[in-house]
């Protein structure tokens, strides 16, 4: 069996720097549109589905209700990985990011098509759940894709560096959703804003979808994809990558999941939760543009952060940068709440700022350790399922646990350290995953349990 960190003969190094930064600005603006589409969902979630979807509930359980939708989104990602990964690892990485990105631009531009509850009633939540579980299905099979072909196609000394790139792209497509958002917020009424400015943004998808499947059709299949695919047709045995990660690599996948907890959870509370918390707990639906001022000028911050902690785990590894940044959001999560209830845009900006940095410490090297995890016949498979699965405990359920939390919308009332401890057992999780896995940095992609065995 070949270890995951130990140099395999199989081939040679693949392309050169001038091959990779092409192959990286297509995973960055891909997966930037992608999760413009995907945050989008969770911004309008938290500033008007609760009123235009949800009319007849309180105010608190409007938005709950509206997170549901949200988090549902979160259910079809495994779904979307298992499907995607499997033709990802059977048919290359390449037509599988094409599929996904054209799946979430038609189910983008639909939600802003849809009418509201006061239209048709509760076919408006309805057609609105069904938009949400494409979007979710459609960025299950993103990630793996777009951070395997900047990983494949690298060379393993600067791995952390460029698979940062598609991770960048992340905070590059909240960076656009709150971006508009906030032009709106601050050109519109909250009454035209609710009327129909929501769905500005929405509809905008479509431009940003084009320029993305222009640039994702130009860039060429994964050298070691292709490798490992002309390898599995000299065998006679069937690939069937869910079963084959199942088999082979069980560990590496709770690994991932545990991984997960600490960096999803806290990306949510300090954006999406924020939101909420701001608007709905200790200010107004006018202060919303301070929120998203904030949450605009932390995307700047998370997208310039991440490719420097991603070129700084080439040099010191991945497991320490992502131990500091599961303990740093813990001890954050304490403080990040009353720094957001002051009001002050100065504060609220210093929490936003530093929650995303920390966050960073753990996102960054994470497309570059999840590759490193895998064999390459069953790579897109073994990351989506670890990142996806993971993302049902996390990201789906943090918004309406900590709401659940934080208890009713009364002045005052909102209890903001269970919502810390609750940060923090996710932080202990993340430590103890980090714990058992093996430090990757410099390690070969050019590894394969499964066809180790094949070979045999």
């Amino acid at each position: 069996m070949t270890s995951p960190v130990t140099q395999s003969p199989r081939a040679e190094q693949g392309p050169g720097e001038t091959n990779i930064v092409k192959v990286v600005f297509a995973s960055l603006i891909g997966t930037a549109v992608e999760w413009y589409d995907f945050f989008l969902y969770g911004s309008a979630a938290a500033l008007v589905f609760g009123t235009l979807f949800f009319p007849e509930s309180e105010p608190a359980a409007a938005t709950m209700l509206a997170f549901g939708t949200y988090a549902l989104g979160f259910v079809a990602r495994p779904l979307g990985g298992i499907v995607f990964g499997h033709f990802g690892d059977r048919v290359g990485r390449k037509k599988m990011l094409v599929t996904s990105l054209l799946m979430m631009g038609v189910a983008t531009f639909a939600i802003g098509l849809l009418p509201t509850y006061a239209s048709i009633g509760i076919g408006a939540p309805i057609l609105l759940l069904a938009c949400r579980l494409v979007q979710g299905f459609a960025v299950g099979g993103e990630w793996g894709g777009a951070v395997l072909m900047a990983a494949e196609h690298g060379e393993d000394s600067r791995r952390g560096f460029w698979s940062s790139w598609p991770q960048a792209g992340v905070a590059l497509g909240n960076l656009f959703a709150t971006g508009v958002l906030w032009v709106l917020a601050a050109v519109q009424s909250d009454d035209a804003f609710n009327a129909w400015g929501w769905r500005i943004p929405f509809l905008l998808s479509a431009v940003l979808v084009i320029i993305g499947l222009w640039v994702r059709l130009s860039i060429e299949e994964s050298p070691v994809f292709k490798e490992a695919r002309t390898e599995l047709e000299t065998t006679e045995k069937a690939h069937v990558p869910l079963l084959e990660v199942v088999k082979k690599y069980p560990r590496e996948v709770l690994v991932a999941m545990g991984m997960r907890m600490a960096e999803n959870i806290s990306y949510y509370l300090f954006t999406v939760i924020s939101i909420t918390f701001l608007t709905t707990y200790v200010g107004t639906t006018g202060d919303k543009g301070i929120i998203l001022k904030a949450l605009l000028i932390g995307a700047v911050v998370h997208f310039v952060t991440i490719p420097l902690i991603g070129a700084l785990s080439d040099k010191v590894g991945r497991r320490p940068l992502y131990i500091a940044g599961a303990i740093g959001v813990a001890a954050w999560s304490w403080v990040f709440f009353d720094l957001i209830a002051s009001k002050s845009e100065g504060k609220i900006l210093l929490a936003v700022c530093i929650g995303l940095v920390l966050h960073a410490l753990m996102y960054s090297p994470q497309a570059a350790f999840f590759s490193e995890l895998f064999g390459t016949s069953v790579r897109y498979t073994g990351a989506s399922v670890g990142y996806q699965l993971a993302s049902i405990f996390a990201g789906a359920l943090a918004p309406i646990i900590a709401i659940e939390l934080l208890g009713p919308a009364t002045n005052g009332a909102a209890n903001v350290n269970s919502v810390a401890i609750y940060m923090t057992i996710a932080s202990v999780i993340t430590l103890v995953a980090v714990m058992l896995a093996k430090e990757t940095r410099n390690s070969s992609l050019r590894h394969d349990r499964v066809l180790d065995d094949a070979h045999r």
